[in-house]
């Protein structure tokens, strides 16, 4: 079936609930260890405590995929139940979470949010490759990229601006020990949630499938249980996988298990290079974690801003020379972040909301490239991935390459929590110089990568 182009704006409105996701991601990056640390958590319990995302993305992903290429509702369409069932759950769980008074039940909560998410975020990525021609998959992905940067931005600065702003105050804290600026920050996440995805379902259609297409999905389910089937359409999927695919492995684990490193240990690393303390009881810490959502937030505004300069970029240097570059600029700028100052200014910008200036310290300097990096590890190895799959399988691969995504996030947990944490010296700031050196060779990586030519420029 040819695909008509879609505008730019037909474009930005489907994608639109990717924003909402990432809103919600983002809230977890920048939160959750500060929040385990406040209900009692000990440094080297992070990783472990982490290990609900990517779990849930190595079992959710994949079979949600499957299962949204079998699925057609002429009602509901194909990939939207599922944004509206993953929006759902994780607005509950957003607002739930700040009123965790244990670890674990903080842990539990982060279970249910990040199996939520992912049951919304692998069909938008699959959406892509339904709705748009081949020629317009860099311009699609890159807007993922965009959304991936301004609602991760959005959900960073948003505890800052309620303190710097007088809302609230840095020391006003809830009865478990959470700022009440975390809350509010989440209570807002969960509006962003279930509102975008709405958006986005209500103002796209799908294509129906061919009367082919209907035909192999009526026989698939003639063929046994959903789930039995499900399982056998991933299993047949992997040993099918393309070369190129299996050229992405290397190119995934790198950059991934560098960026749960920098997730897990950026506030700690931040509160020992900057304040010489890791006591999460210090105003410094908190000063750390506020810091945390700023640089996020900075290295998020990087990426949706450069996201769409990468298009032209893309097309002349193309998608793995490209990803080469964005990785090295990144993986410099966490080497030298434990040399960075914040008291250092580079330059002062005009405060639009009040009196004096917003200063940008030194400090910054690493997350200019590490937006660079994230733009690129949200578009990049889609783009190459997209022009390599089977179109009638695009669900199920894009659940599958979650794996190059979760599978190093969990060897990452482990690694970290029984022996390289202790091999790092028991140290944040060498898990950040860590990370740096592998998002390098992830780079390093990508140059090897076979890429389909496409008949059609990337537009």
């Amino acid at each position: 079936m040819k695909k008509k182009e879609l505008s730019f704006w037909q474009i930005l409105t489907m994608n639109f609930g990717f924003f909402g996701v990432q809103f919600s991601f983002g809230l977890q990056q920048s939160n959750m260890s500060a929040i385990y640390k406040y209900l009692g958590a000990e440094e080297a319990e992070l990783p472990m405590l982490w290990l609900a995302g990517p779990v849930t993305g190595l079992v959710v992903q994949p079979i949600i995929g499957a299962i949204s290429d079998g699925t057609w509702s002429p009602k509901f369409g194909r990939r939207k139940p599922f944004f509206l069932i993953g929006a759902l759950i994780a607005s509950l769980a957003l607002i739930a979470m700040p009123y965790s008074s244990t670890i674990w039940m903080a842990a539990s909560l982060l279970w249910i949010l990040d199996a939520a998410n992912n049951i919304a975020l692998e069909p938008y990525r699959a959406f892509i490759s339904d709705k748009l021609p081949e020629k317009q998959y860099s311009l699609g992905f890159l807007m993922q990229s965009f959304f991936t940067g301004f609602g991760t931005t959005l959900a960073n600065f948003t505890p800052a601006i309620l303190v710097s702003f007088g809302i609230l105050a840095l020391s006003d804290k809830m009865d478990n020990g959470i700022p009440v600026s975390t809350y509010w920050a989440f209570a807002i996440g969960a509006i962003a949630s279930i509102t975008t995805i709405l958006v986005s379902v209500l103002t796209t259609s799908e294509y129906p499938p061919t009367p082919e297409e209907l035909q192999q999905i009526e026989d698939e389910k003639a063929q046994g249980p959903l789930l039995k089937r499900t399982l056998e359409n991933i299993y047949t999927a992997i040993k099918e996988m393309p070369k190129t695919m299996r050229q992405l492995i290397p190119v995934m684990f790198f950059p991934w298990y560098a960026m749960f490193c920098y997730w897990q240990y950026l506030t700690s690393a931040l509160s020992l290079s900057l304040y010489d303390t890791l006591d999460q009881n210090t105003t410094y810490f908190s000063q750390a974690q506020l810091l945390t959502g700023n640089l996020n937030g900075t290295y998020n505004i990087v990426c949706f801003l450069i996201a769409f300069a990468m298009i032209p970029i893309a097309r002349k240097l193309g998608a793995k020379q490209l990803h080469f570059v964005s990785l090295f600029l990144g993986g410099v700028g966490l080497l030298i972040m434990p040399y960075l100052s914040d008291t250092a200014v580079l330059f002062a910008l005009p405060n639009p909301f009040g009196e004096g200036s917003i200063v940008i310290s030194q400090i910054y300097l690493f997350s200019f490239g590490l937006g660079i990096t994230w733009a690129s590890m949200m578009a990049m190895p889609y783009q190459i991935l997209a022009a390599a799959i089977p179109s009638n399988k695009t669900g199920v691969y894009m659940g599958i390459f979650n794996m190059f995504i979760v599978v190093p996030m969990i060897i990452q947990i482990f690694s970290m929590q029984y022996f390289v944490f202790d091999l790092l010296g028991q140290n944040p700031i060498n898990v950040i110089r860590l990370a740096g050196v592998f998002l390098i060779l992830g780079g390093i990586f990508s140059l090897f990568i076979t890429v389909k030519k496409s008949p059609n420029p990337p537009a």
